[in-house]
């Protein structure tokens, strides 16, 4: 009886302590909090870090920045799909997370001050700080970021595709909340919610000054509520909006913040006319322009101001360093004449870009060849490793040429060259069904005319459109151009009432859910996605899975590349033009840390009004 008791104690024992070492495993396997979160390698900065290293921490506040944008406004709410708003009106949210513009994806703290998440990304727990509060003194909580997902999930059709991969949420607590996502392995889904803009439910959903009820799926001039470090002090709709920085701002004082939103006001001037914006520039009515247009660079800007100092003119080659970026003439797939690749091409072939580039470009630029152009992600040369193993193993075709040749573009250094391209040109539209007659190009069998509308935001394009206008005439292709206010063509943008358009895409180093918006058969019918063309190509989709969940970096880079090259070769774009450097003439009434940071100008920032270059700026007019 003795033995077979201690047998049972001896059993209940090891039960026991297994249990006990069960537990202690599972304790170990609990996500560790995080002050931060980065999708390559680790943040550089330690959980007590006092700034980041490119800001001065003894930064002067005061003085006033005059800043200018092209077009109008019409509404003071983000959320829905509706009107147009105002450049800048991010300065009064705070989001969960805030990026380092010293690193690349990299994310720490703001509304938040820790994370946590399982290795396999299957869900993500955010805890606020108790300190949190909007302007009016009410603390930020869970239910202001529930509220804030559901809002945008459902009243913009961008944010229901961005966040299609969150099944819901759990509000664990006022200051902590747990996102489910639908799939494990998409390692950017805990960082996507992190960047979650945050809005007041309680003022929202209460009345105005009038006694009417808001609505926050409607526009509206009524100035928010919000929680950032400015607020919105004056508007005039559809000219400007003045922010004002905001003195008892909850987070100054944060290390992520320490250095930074130097300014008493940020105020934005909208111009309808760029050269009108031009002039008003050098005449002193705003202090800062980013400048576009490669001629405006070379010859505009020889006035007296910048020959005595007081406008300087700079190049900064940070800008581009941490992003890949295509533009170019975007085709709508949608329309009949663009469905066929062979089309795509010829209109490629008939560009003489090196012929712009001469004469109105001051040889300042070259052209794409990569949607993640200048970065780590772009492909080049013939597929080869991993990337050639991704490609090979796709179930969905993917155009021959990947596997043979390099993709590049038409080069027309001269006539003779020119004359072979636009030959080229029309060998594919012939093969694709078109032909010319009397000068113009028709369909063979219906004899309709091959048109291409090309919209146009304004009028600042037109000269390099009416370039191109005569290099398709060449080939009997009538290029018609139609000049549109900025509402308009957001409109007829949104409707995909277009033949083509001159835009692009930013690229993160991380590529991840944004891929099916820009080019994903499911967002080709969304009216607010950036699937400009309407791409439907299953290969671009298979490959956009495998970016999305791709568990380490070689993967996630193969993938990219992939994805990039089918992209190019199947000339959805017709591949624009860029320079390495971003073009900023500005009043010389402002100072910057002596190193800004790697992947930003930084302005206004981290900037700061410098009270003595604005008093010699002052002296000398």
């Amino acid at each position: 009886m003795r033995t077979k008791l201690y047998s049972s104690l001896a059993a209940l024992t090891l039960a026991f302590a297994s249990l006990t070492s069960s537990a202690a495993i599972a304790e170990t396997s609990e996500p560790e909090w995080r002050h931060a979160t980065s999708l390559i390698g680790e943040p550089a900065l330690p959980e007590d870090f006092e700034y980041f290293p490119y800001v001065n921490p003894d930064a002067p506040k005061g003085g006033r920045v005059r800043m200018a944008w092209t077009g109008t406004f019409d509404s003071l709410n983000l959320v829905p799909n509706r009107g147009v708003t105002p450049i800048g009106l991010g300065l009064i949210y705070d989001t969960l997370t805030t990026p380092s513009s010293d690193e690349i994806s990299t994310e720490y703290g703001l509304i938040a001050d820790a994370l946590k998440y399982p290795d396999d990304f299957s869900w993500v727990i955010y805890r606020l700080r108790p300190e949190a509060h909007w302007h009016d003194g009410t603390q930020i909580t869970t239910e202001d970021v529930a509220w804030s997902f559901d809002q945008l999930r459902e009243l913009n059709p961008m944010y229901k595709n961005y966040y299609e991969h969150v099944t819901g949420y759990e509000v664990l607590s006022p200051t902590e909340i747990k996102f489910n996502f639908v799939e494990a392995g998409n390692r950017e889904a805990p960082q996507i919610m992190g960047q979650l803009v945050v809005f007041p439910k309680h003022w929202w959903t209460a009345t105005n000054s009038e006694g009417e009820q808001r609505d926050i799926s409607r526009g509206t001039l009524e100035v928010p509520l919000g929680s950032g470090a400015y607020k919105v002090s004056e508007v005039v709709p559809g000219r400007s909006i003045t922010y004002e920085r905001v003195d008892d701002y909850w987070a100054k004082d944060l290390n992520v913040n320490v250095g930074k939103d130097n300014f008493d006001e940020i105020a934005y001037e909208y111009y309808r006319d760029e050269t009108v914006e031009l002039e008003a520039f050098k005449a002193d009515r705003f202090d800062w322009r980013t400048e576009a247009i490669a001629k405006n660079w070379a010859t505009a800007y020889d006035v007296p101001p910048v020959h005595r100092g007081e406008i300087v003119k700079e190049e900064f080659p940070q800008t581009y360093r941490g992003i890949g970026l295509m533009q170019g003439f975007i085709l709508n797939t949608r329309l009949e004449q663009f469905q066929d690749r062979r089309v795509r091409r010829a209109l490629n072939y008939a560009l003489n870009f090196e012929e712009m580039n001469r004469t109105i470009f001051f040889d300042q630029y070259s052209r794409f060849t990569s949607y993640f152009n200048g970065s780590q992600l772009a492909s080049s040369g013939l597929p080869e490793g991993r990337e050639l193993e991704i490609l090979k193993s796709l179930k969905s075709a993917v155009p021959e040429e990947i596997f043979t040749e390099p993709y590049v573009n038409p080069v027309s250094e001269d006539a003779r060259q020119e004359r072979t391209n636009l030959r080229m040109a029309l060998d594919l539209l012939k093969e694709a069904g078109y032909v010319q007659r009397q000068g113009q190009l028709v369909n063979e069998e219906t004899g309709e005319p091959f048109t291409i509308e090309y919209l146009l935001n304004g009028d600042s394009f037109e000269r390099v459109a009416l370039r191109y206008q005569t290099s398709l005439r060449k080939i009997g292709i009538d290029l018609q151009l139609r000049v549109v206010d900025s509402s308009q063509y957001i409109n007829r943008i949104r409707n995909r009432d277009f033949g083509m358009i001159y835009t692009g895409w930013v690229q993160s180093l991380s590529p991840g859910n944004e891929q099916r918006g820009y080019w994903g058969s499911e967002s080709a019918d969304d009216d607010i996605s950036r699937n400009y063309a309407g791409i439907k190509d299953p290969a671009i989709d298979e490959l956009i899975d495998i970016i999305v969940n791709a568990d380490n970096r070689e993967e996630l880079t193969a993938a990219t590349k992939a994805m990039d090259r089918i992209l190019m070769w199947e000339q959805y774009t017709i591949p624009g033009w860029t320079s390495p450097f971003s073009r900023v003439a500005r009043w010389d009434r402002f100072s910057h840390p002596q190193q800004l940071p790697e992947y930003d100008v930084g302005f206004p920032t981290i900037w700061w009004w410098d009270e003595a270059k604005a008093q010699k700026v002052a002296e000398a007019k």
